[in-house]
């Protein structure tokens, strides 16, 4: 990539169909489709010349270039290295341990009492943008867990 492309560049062009559902919807070629949509960000490339040579509607290629695009973020893929992925902000949510304000402190202990293991647990949300929050926590951070899904209902 990166070179202008000629005519034999072209040659998977019109995209191959290789079904039509009975409602009309048709399904392409993928390794053609992945060409086209790999094809369009090239210098002297234009989108609606493109579609007309696949037989495609502009907006659906667009539309293929924005999920393509979409993909490769959230894959970590980069197109040039000129872009760089988008960044995620999760507003911020202060937890207060209830129970914890209820008991009187204890002094500390010379050696930690033996304690089972606690159970984890993990969140992972996908967010809109395509970045991926995880949070993982044992049994007695509810009110953690309640406050993430409530900052992450909230966007």
């Amino acid at each position: 990539m990166g070179t202008i492309m000629g005519d034999d560049d072209f040659d998977f062009l019109p995209l191959r169909v290789t079904n039509v559902g009975a409602n009309g919807k048709r399904s392409y070629d993928r390794e053609g489709k992945r060409k086209l949509i790999e094809a369009c960000p090239e210098p002297g490339v234009s989108v609606a010349s493109m579609a007309i040579r696949a037989q495609v509607n502009t907006n659906q290629l667009w539309h293929w270039i924005k999920l393509h695009k979409a993909e490769r973020q959230v894959h970590g893929v980069m197109d040039g290295a000129a872009e760089v992925a988008s960044t995620a902000f999760v507003s911020v949510v202060e937890v207060c341990d209830v129970h914890a304000q209820d008991q009187p402190a204890q002094p500390p202990l010379l050696e930690p009492p033996a304690v089972a293991t606690p159970q984890l647990a993990r969140l992972s949300a996908r967010l809109p943008n395509g970045t991926t929050v995880e949070l993982q926590c044992a049994g007695g951070d509810a009110a953690l867990v309640a406050a993430m899904v409530k900052a992450l209902g909230a966007r």
